[in-house]
């Protein structure tokens, strides 16, 4: 956290002369680090929060997480498939009966899966193309999903040179709201599901 104190020192006083070229550093590193599933993206967030103002540090945060997961989504397609799908077939297929089972409803789940940590991100980007999650529902589900955390983790970004790590950022309120965005993104599924059993 010291590291990112100094580097959001550095970057904000660069930044005033060459606000696009850091704007651009920002945006291909974090990028890099999600297509490579390579821990270090809460830090860009909360550094994004310090050093733009907040619309565009949540823009700029959630197209980054979209673009490098979907990255991410496509090398997994092409390299990691064949591998996984020969060391484990039953399950690959038994989760892809699942997918396919629920797939109109695959937006939903895909937002629920990034609000909450059930699942780390970097998993979720290299199984999805695995057990078949259509692309479509993966990016939008990534861009929207992420927004909630990422929210917290700008907020805190105002706040850098307080912080003592990451885990600053979060507190019991903040994962109260994540549950609650969560919970809420579920929601259209049970309503959907409802009527269904109403009309039949």
């Amino acid at each position: 956290m010291n590291d990112a104190k100094q580097l959001g020192t550095i970057l904000s006083l660069y930044k005033d002369e060459h606000y696009y070229t850091v704007l651009c550093s920002v945006f291909t590193t974090y990028v890099f680090l999600q297509s490579f599933a390579i821990p270090g993206s809460i830090f860009l967030s909360i550094l994004s929060g310090y050093l733009f103002s907040f619309p565009i540090a949540l823009i700029l945060v959630c197209t980054c997480s979209a673009i490098g997961a979907s990255i991410c989504y496509v090398l997994s397609l092409f390299l990691g498939r064949r591998l996984i799908m020969r060391y484990f077939p039953e399950k690959v297929k038994e989760w892809s009966v699942k997918v396919e089972k629920h797939e109109r409803h695959m937006l939903n789940y895909m937002i629920f899966l990034r609000i909450t940590p059930i699942l780390p991100n970097w998993f979720i980007n290299l199984a999805s193309p695995v057990i078949q999650v259509p692309f479509q529902p993966f990016f939008w589900g990534t861009f929207l999903g992420v927004a909630p955390p990422s929210f917290l983790a700008i907020q805190a970004g105002t706040t850098l040179h307080q912080l003592t790590s990451s885990s600053d950022a979060v507190s019991w309120k903040s994962m109260l709201v994540l549950c609650v965005f969560a919970l809420g993104s579920l929601v259209p599924i049970l309503f959907k599901k409802t009527l269904e059993k109403k009309i039949e």
